[in-house]
């Protein structure tokens, strides 16, 4: 991805100040000249990520630029600062793009919507861009396509948007989960000792390059499994009986803090986590539904 300054210290949350005061210093490379404009790259944002948790630990400039400087020259904390590289890039080969106010108000046709707009920015599918006030980055130009797609089909916004959160949450359990098992079989071998050797550093950020795809691919096999059971189970029975099928008769996800699966689990075991979940949350049901009826006695819903 491909940053000005102003977007990189959006990405990045350092001021412009501060960038161009580490470019002085020696601790962030120089960025791309292309006619008048200075252009930066992932590498940049990655480095500015890297300079403010050595920041957060306790180092001062002066020991982060030794740092560094081990780094770049391949000795010291380059499997460690490697490793958190690797992990703190990009994890998807979409390009952001960007989009002015008037094109994005066209897309959604033609009338501008302040409360949609909004709810995009508060959800990360547009972000503002600093100084341009009819101009946003999209970081993710297929989410935004999708939302145009569907708008166009017929769908409102506000259903768009609570189903991005709905979706949203889902995969961000799917991804923990992923990144639970993966550390328990895989890199925990290599992330056991705090911090990690220079070789086995260096062989964790080589797994994680190996890795990176499996998620995405294992989501889209199954999603494409699933897609293909209910749209043709749905399909049928709106044919057979002329009705679509009620919403509720399907199981509804909602994704679950780790250290709440990790308590439940301890409890009840892994085999009894759902079940467990599910009596719960209707005994709550219940208990509030009995407190309303004693709150309102004469009032039955």
């Amino acid at each position: 991805m491909e940053y000005r300054i102003e977007d990189l210290a959006h990405h990045s949350g350092a001021t412009v100040r501060t960038i161009r005061a580490y470019q002085d210093r020696g601790l962030l490379p120089r960025p791309e000249r292309r006619g008048r404009a200075n252009v930066y790259g992932d590498a940049h944002l990655a480095r500015l990520r890297q300079i403010a948790d050595l920041l957060d630990r306790g180092y001062t400039l002066a020991s982060i630029k030794e740092l560094l400087e081990a780094w770049d020259a391949g000795r010291g904390l380059g499997g460690v600062l490697g490793l958190v590289a690797e992990v703190d890039g990009p994890w998807t080969d979409e390009k952001a793009d960007r989009i002015t106010r008037a094109e994005l108000d066209a897309a959604f046709g033609g009338t501008p919507d302040e409360a949609a707009v909004a709810d995009a920015v508060a959800l990360g599918v547009l972000e503002p861009v600093p100084g341009r006030e009819d101009e946003y980055l999209v970081p993710s130009p297929q989410e935004l396509s999708v939302a145009v797609e569907l708008y166009a089909a017929g769908v409102p916004l506000l259903a768009i948007s609570g189903h991005l959160r709905e979706l949203r949450g889902q995969v961000e359990h799917i991804a923990a989960r992923f990144l639970e098992f993966t550390t328990e079989h895989v890199f925990a071998r290599y992330l056991d000792h705090h911090p990690p050797t220079e070789a086995d550093a260096a062989e964790a950020a080589s797994l994680v390059r190996k890795l990176r795809p499996l998620a995405q691919q294992s989501v889209d096999a199954e999603l494409a499994r699933a897609m293909r059971l209910f749209a043709t189970k749905h399909l049928r029975q709106h044919l057979e009986t002329g009705e679509a099928p009620r919403a509720a008769e399907e199981p509804h996800y909602v994704a679950l803090p780790a250290s709440t699966m990790q308590a439940v689990r301890a409890l009840v075991g892994e085999d009894n986590a759902a079940a467990f979940i599910a009596a719960a949350a209707e005994r709550e049901v219940q208990t509030r539904r009995l407190d309303a009826f004693a709150g309102n006695p004469g009032r039955i819903s």
